[in-house]
């Protein structure tokens, strides 16, 4: 089967550049083209790229949270960075890239990055991807109908566990989102605290933690008109937290 490659590069004389390269290398094909981050993680939900050709600096989310943010798709595409800047190499390997090239990009070098990439696995690039996510991202993708929203971090009020879903809800509505509240719990720590099993709260957005006559305590989040329950188990770290 063919490897299927998606160009994301701000500059379009760049990925004219890539698409002319990949032309000439066997089994491989286009599966489209993106100009930010943003763009490239709604086509990544839609077309389930293979591979993703990937641009560092681009107006928006970088290259690199664009990667950290690809990584946390169910299906991680393998990612290959492709910039003129050489001292972004560490931080692409942080995200668990495959693969770093120098621009102006040189067809062996490409024909051999992407033959790496085909070697992998979807279960080697979820791993890969699981590594790379252990900085924080500074936003949250969530899909919809129209493809991808990016909620920024410093804009979630709490997230809510129920089942197998996980709803963020911010400052501007709430979505459904793919991750778990525990590993959001160890990607964001201190800037958010459990009140209970399944609700995660922005300390940034906590206006007061209250008790009522029967000792139950209630935390109040800013743009929401009620309050939370935190549950007797979390009551204690909560307190010990604030110094209650």
């Amino acid at each position: 089967m063919k490897l299927r490659v998606l160009i994301v590069d701000d500059e379009p004389p760049a990925r004219e550049r890539l698409r002319s390269l990949l032309a000439e290398i066997e089994n491989v094909e286009l599966a489209g083209e993106a100009s930010n981050g943003e763009e490239a993680l709604r086509m990544a939900v839609d077309l389930s790229p293979d591979v993703v050709l990937l641009d560092v600096r681009m107006p928006g989310i970088d290259g690199i949270q664009t990667a950290r943010q690809l990584g946390s798709l169910t299906e991680p595409p393998a990612v290959i960075f492709t910039t003129a800047y050489d001292e972004y190499a560490i931080n692409a390997f942080d995200a668990q890239a495959v693969g770093y090239l120098l621009k102006p990009i040189r067809k062996e070098r490409l024909e051999a990055a992407l033959a790496q990439a085909g070697r992998l696995t979807r279960p080697q690039l979820q791993r890969i991807a699981s590594a790379g996510n252990r900085e924080r991202r500074t936003h949250i993708a969530a899909r919809q109908r129209e493809g991808v929203r990016l909620i920024p971090i410093e804009n979630v009020l709490y997230f809510f566990a129920d089942q197998k879903y996980t709803t963020v809800r911010h400052t501007e509505g709430e979505h459904l989102i793919e991750d778990s509240l525990r590993s959001l719990e160890e990607e964001f720590g201190p800037a958010f605290v459990r009140i209970h099993r399944s609700a995660l709260v922005s300390v940034r957005h906590l206006q007061s933690i209250e008790r009522n006559a029967d000792g139950q305590y209630f935390v109040r989040i800013r743009g929401c008109a009620d309050p939370l329950q935190v549950s007797r188990r979390m009551a204690s770290e909560l307190r010990e937290r604030f110094r209650l």
